[in-house]
């Protein structure tokens, strides 16, 4: 596949290593003189932007949060004045104050070159129809990926999320070759290709899927229901949005654009710096930023680093795929327990009895944490005999509790009565709120 910025894509690690040291030390300059947060916790610890000489400090540095950015609300933690801001985006705030992030004019070109990378180690060309079925707006993913393919000189389908049959007709009309979107809402599209039976008049090569966590066994079903090599993207807004990161053709972890940004696994609860290829907290400073420049922020997301190259030739760390967050960890019955692991479980057992489509619900009943799975049934399957129902729920009870070390009461429901999303998947129900 061709590399849309070879020079800096295919950097050696000492020059990169000089490149990041180079622009580290620039940027905490800037925020120990602009921005008050930052400056706060730099004065708590003793340090001044005199005692970063490089990355080799990067752990003397203070940590960021998201609670920041609502502390700060709405423009606190910007270090240029809203002169130079061209755009802002921001959370829905659905469980708090919003979080609101900006832009210069240079931050949303190295935003499209970041896609345009990723989009272009996966064989998009300008000669691509690339549909973008993420939301716009003030979430970050449908700008993103729509700056990305248009820098390719791709031609872009600004769909956004919803309206399910018209996205699956202008698939087939516009010749869609490239779709952007959530990997829950890949495989609700993909349901319904198949409902319709028109799979047959997609040309879809290519799906470019984040936001969400997601398993292997969920990308299986996912190229098999659409007929596309489906590669993960990762990012978030308070970075930058999609595009920190990203597959190649290979698959084999999301590469790191390491010239616009550091990352770092922690141990999430002492916060000491973890050797590459450990798993932990992903932690990530952005050295290239300018409305919005963040240090060591603590993502949440669970993952590990990879260092040994590439066979596609780009020489930047790899993240692998996060396995999920601290924030959506579950703890029931005084067991971890993450959403990912209990999708893994039913995608492994299930054949083509059930759809990926479940949903988890949390109770709590005379002091004991109840644990409900509701997983939906195939068509097919759910003509089949109530024996081969319960026996099938049987083994993901038992497969469940082989996984997460706690038991689980599975219920196979009837197809089509799970709420599909447009956008992220809501998996979990949690009705232990305010109960002892």
């Amino acid at each position: 596949m061709p590399i849309l910025n070879p020079q800096m894509e295919c950097i050696s690690r000492s020059e990169l290593k000089k490149l990041q040291s180079e622009r580290l030390i620039k940027q905490v300059k800037k925020m120990y003189e602009r921005v008050e947060c930052f400056r706060k916790r730099m004065d708590e610890k003793g340090l001044k932007p005199e005692d970063i000489h490089g990355v080799d400090d990067l752990h003397l540095l203070p940590f960021s949060y998201k609670q920041d950015l609502r502390d700060y609300y709405p423009f606190g933690l910007f270090a240029e004045p809203l002169s130079n801001i061209v755009r802002t985006h921001a959370s829905s705030g659905t469980t708090g104050k919003r979080i609101v992030v900006g832009y210069t004019k240079n931050d949303l070109d190295m935003w499209a070159e970041c896609v345009a990378r990723m989009m272009t180690a996966l064989g998009v060309t300008k000669d691509d129809v690339v549909q973008v079925s993420y939301g716009y707006g003030l979430f970050t993913g449908g700008f993103g990926a729509h700056g990305g393919a248009e820098k390719i000189g791709a031609l872009v389908v600004p769909m956004s999320s919803g309206n399910t049959a018209l996205q699956i007709q202008t698939m087939i009309d516009f010749g869609v070759t490239v779709l952007c979107c959530t990997p829950s809402y890949a495989m609700y599209l993909g349901e319904e290709v198949e409902r319709l039976g028109v799979k047959d008049k997609l040309k879809l090569r290519v799906g470019i899927l984040g936001a969400e966590p997601w398993t292997e066994n969920m990308r299986k079903k996912i190229e098999a229901a659409l007929g596309i090599k489906a590669c993960d993207i990762y990012g978030l807004s308070e970075v930058l949005g999609p595009g920190v990161s990203g597959e190649c053709e290979y698959q084999s972890g999301m590469h790191v654009w390491e010239d616009n940004f550091i990352p770092e696994i922690i141990d999430p609860d002492t916060g000491e710096v973890l050797p590459l290829g450990a798993k932990g907290e992903l932690v990530f400073t952005s050295l290239t930023k300018e409305a919005f420049p963040i240090i060591r922020y603590r993502t949440r997301d669970i993952c590990s680093l990879i260092a040994e190259p590439c066979k596609c030739g780009r020489t930047h760390l790899r993240m692998s795929k996060p396995t999920g967050r601290t924030d959506d960890m579950l703890i029931i019955r005084g067991v971890n327990v993450f959403p990912s692991q209990i999708e893994e479980v039913l995608l492994k057992v299930s054949g083509n009895k059930i759809t990926p489509n479940y949903q988890i619900v949390l109770d709590r009943v005379n002091n004991t944490d109840t644990f409900d799975i509701n997983v939906e049934m195939s068509e097919a399957f759910f003509r089949d005999d109530v024996k081969s129902i319960e026996n099938l729920e049987k083994t993901i009870v038992n497969q469940l509790r082989s996984m997460l070390g706690i038991g689980a009461k599975v219920h196979l429901v009837n197809p089509q009565t799970i709420v599909r999303s447009e956008g992220k998947a809501k998996r979990v129900i949690d009705n232990r709120k305010g109960k002892i």
